[in-house]
């Protein structure tokens, strides 16, 4: 009916096809006066059917990527061009006008109020399924067209060529001439967080955003990805578990090789820094002279469906760094897997504290997510949590508590604090009723919020400073062989039970706003 009514043609075509130009969006300022020259403004397109619409994102993207390529190609090294070289990434719109109620029961995959809304689209290969899987569902809840279309946002031209293989943008200065005169660069004004940190964001021409990113966003996080994990991002999946210790990454590599040894695993590769992949599992796995800043491995399974395992060492903004990139890959969970101090003397070494609540004193964050802002607990993460403990330790009910203990973690910047006055931080401690403390879990937990990616904590008491056992050499090495491996694998075993979970039921309405995109 829909495709009658637009008379749109057997399989998803164009129909009235929207005028545009390229004016009133922010660009490089074109101080030279030069010509622009541009590929061939498209009109916009209209389809009913997911497919087509990414197909046709995808050839509107490389025509811009290759446009760019080639006139940087021709002049990064000779003099200033006689034109100034500009390309747009593509875009999404979709108008309804409806007031209709939509299914309670829906955390994404709607629009809340009748209006037109926009988003940029960059990486349409790295981003096919999740593109795909977004615009069907607005299809289906709304049953109107979504328009592709070049969109008003200039391609900066380091990102055009950032897949291409030698081709590098040179340094300032290192041209014989100012690259922004012939090519727009990078522009923090439009690489931002406003979407996801604010009310009432609008594109230049009144749009609402449909998407939590902008394309500039995303590819600035790519870019950043690579360059702290050396590892491309196609490699990431949709599941991520966090750590900070190296320890961690040996036992990971040790489970990823038996899971390769293993066909009914459902792993296929697993990849480490450089891009390096493995297939069989007696296969080496190169280590590079200089580590990244976060090593990060990769267990491959089809969709997307693994676990990627990074270590942000230690800090809040390591922690920050990681989930401020990750996040634009739309990530189905994250959960910390780490060690933490633990605060009550009835702890031992190795238990593991569930975290369901947060005391945020990493600083971080503040500004983009005050701290009076809870951080509640995921229903679907705890259970799937506390599950695993129970399925890998082979206790349960109350004999659980024996071994584990849920309450909140509190996160500070400070690794030292113990050679401070404590009176003040310890009070703070016993206010909040925390039962351990670390420099990671509430910045994961907080960004995992603010990006509405469902997260979750299950850390391993290590030390307890309050309580004379501090993390000293030969204890800390006792307690790593025996903990680690069982501590991993309680996070891997989680993993698998959220991954059998509806996207719909894992992505809480708990972390969507009033003022909500309607892509996840």
């Amino acid at each position: 009916m829909m495709r009658k009514a637009l008379g749109l043609a057997k399989g998803a075509g164009a129909v009235k096809p929207y005028d545009h130009d390229h004016k009133g969006q922010k660009m490089n300022i074109n101080m030279n006066n030069l010509p622009i020259d541009s590929p061939h403004a498209a009109r916009h397109q209209a389809f009913t059917e997911a497919v087509a619409a990414v197909d046709r994102l995808t050839e509107l993207y490389d025509e811009a990527t290759a446009f760019l390529t080639e006139r940087f190609s021709e002049h990064a090294f000779g003099p200033m061009p006689k034109a100034r070289y500009r390309a747009f990434y593509p875009e999404i719109r979709v108008s309804f006008s409806s007031h209709a109620q939509t299914d309670s029961r829906l955390s994404f995959g709607y629009m809340a109020m009748p209006g037109t809304y926009a988003t940029t689209i960059t990486q349409p290969r790295l981003f096919r399924n999740y593109l795909i899987q977004q615009i069907k569902l607005i299809l289906r809840n709304h049953n109107v067209p979504v328009l592709i279309g070049p969109s008003h946002t200039p391609m900066p031209v380091h990102f055009a060529v950032s897949g291409q293989a030698g081709l590098r943008v040179p340094q300032e200065g290192a041209m014989k001439y100012p690259l922004r005169d012939a090519f727009d660069v990078p522009d923090l004004q439009t690489t931002h967080d406003e979407i996801v940190n604010g009310y009432g964001f609008a594109w230049p021409d009144g749009a609402g955003p449909l998407a939590p990113f902008t394309a500039e966003r995303i590819d600035y996080s790519l870019a950043r990805l690579e360059h702290y994990t050396a590892t491309d991002p196609v490699h990431f999946q949709n599941h991520i578990l966090f750590t900070n210790y190296q320890f961690y990454i040996e036992e990971f590599e040790a489970f990823a090789r038996a899971a390769l040894a293993d066909p009914a695993s459902g792993y296929s590769a697993f990849v480490g820094p450089g891009n390096h992949v493995i297939t069989t599992p007696d296969a080496p796995m190169p280590v590079p002279a200089k580590l990244p800043q976060m090593p990060t491995y990769h267990l491959i399974r089809d969709g997307g469906s693994g676990i990627t395992l990074v270590n942000i060492g230690v800090g809040p903004s390591n922690a920050k760094t990681a989930t401020d990139h990750i996040a634009v890959l739309r990530p189905h969970a994250w959960l910390m897997v780490g060690h933490c101090a633990g605060l009550r003397n009835s702890q031992r070494l190795g238990d593991y504290v569930l975290a369901h609540a947060y005391l945020r004193e990493d600083h971080v964050l503040d500004a983009d997510l005050p701290v009076w802002v809870p951080i509640p607990p995921l229903a679907e993460i705890q259970i799937a949590l506390e599950d695993a403990v129970e399925d890998v330790t082979a206790l349960e009910g109350y004999e659980l508590k024996r071994i584990m203990r849920t309450g909140t973690v509190a996160t500070i910047d400070n690794r030292n604090w113990e050679l401070r006055d404590q009176s003040g931080p310890v009070q703070r401690l016993s206010q909040s009723r925390a039962i351990a403390l670390d420099m990671e879990s509430a910045t994961i937990a907080a960004n995992g919020f603010r990006f509405r990616v469902p997260y979750g904590t299950l850390l391993c008491v290590s030390d307890k400073p309050l309580h004379g056992e501090l993390k000293l050499p030969g204890m800390a090495s006792d307690f790593y062989r025996t903990q680690v491996a069982r501590h991993l694998l309680i996070g891997i075993r989680a993993i698998e039970k959220l991954r059998e979970m509806p996207i719909e039921r894992i992505h809480s309405r708990k972390l969507r706003s009033f003022d909500e995109t309607a892509f996840l």
